[in-house]
């Protein structure tokens, strides 16, 4: 099916709406998107908008469908990048990383690509190619994209312990109940146990029954476990101080989902 080619006055709205993404403005940009599409229906340029809307409202799967069709969009670089974040999202690493590929073979100077390449290649246990495009998308972009952390099993142990210590005393009593596992990252099983699945990205996860869904006739044994995944803190922390704060957030979240607690009332405790 061929499509127009926007007009200028066009063009200008959809990088009104980029622009508008890319600073968190989320409603603007959705609301000038809509108005496109409901002009253009089915444009391709205007469904690779709406499908990094979606991907930033985490609905991975609709954002895969507002890009069929969207192949012969004005940036085919563009084009495969953002079906292979969709693809990331919803666990499909090796399709993530060919798109990533594709997306490097038209331009290579992408970092956001390279980026999405050592992530999804870090999920299939291929480490060193993963380094290797971490440090392609550093060097085209060190703010964007700083390198992971470097630390080793034993400090990043000693530096979960240390956080632990330094936890308000109401969260380091649960901790003494539930295992704290730290995991080089989260199995596809894990992730895809939610509809929709979970991010692979995630920093940690509570697995169990909170415990206000528990009874008298569960086992006491049956605690759960809050897991962290440490390539993904190291990915997102830049300094030891950093991984810290961030441990000893992501443990106080997932002792509240551990308690059935939402965000403000694990606040208010």
């Amino acid at each position: 099916m061929q499509f127009e080619t926007l007009t200028e006055p066009e063009w200008e709205r959809v990088e009104a709406a980029w622009e508008a993404l890319d600073s968190g403005k989320l409603g603007l940009a959705r609301g000038t998107i809509d108005e496109l599409l409901a002009q253009r229906p089915g444009h391709p340029d205007l469904r690779m908008v709406d499908a990094a809307l979606l991907l930033e409202a985490g609905e991975a799967d609709r954002a895969l469908q507002a890009l069929s069709g969207a192949e012969q969009s004005a940036d085919p670089a563009a084009f495969f990048h953002l079906r292979g974040l969709a693809q990331h999202d919803l666990l499909r690493f090796e399709e993530a990383l060919k798109d990533a590929e594709r997306a490097l073979v038209i331009r290579q100077d992408m970092p956001e690509s390279h980026d999405l390449a050592s992530r999804a290649l870090e999920h299939l246990g291929k480490e060193r190619e993963s380094a290797d495009h971490a440090e392609s998308a550093n060097e085209l972009d060190p703010e964007g994209y700083p390198m992971p952390l470097e630390m080793s099993d034993e400090a990043f142990d000693l530096c979960v312990e240390s956080s632990i210590a330094e936890l308000p005393p109401e969260i380091r009593k649960e901790l003494d109940v539930i295992p704290v596992i730290v995991d080089a990252l989260p199995i596809r099983a894990m992730l895809a146990a939610e509809d929709p699945p979970l991010t692979p990205d995630l920093l940690g996860l509570f697995i169990g029954s909170p415990l206000r869904d528990r009874s008298f006739s569960d086992e006491p044994a049956v605690t759960g476990a809050i897991h962290l995944f440490r390539r993904n803190l190291l990915r997102m922390c830049h300094t030891p101080e950093d991984l810290a704060r961030e441990i000893r957030m992501t443990l106080q979240q997932e002792v509240g989902n551990l308690l059935g607690l939402d965000g403000d009332e694990l606040e208010e405790e």
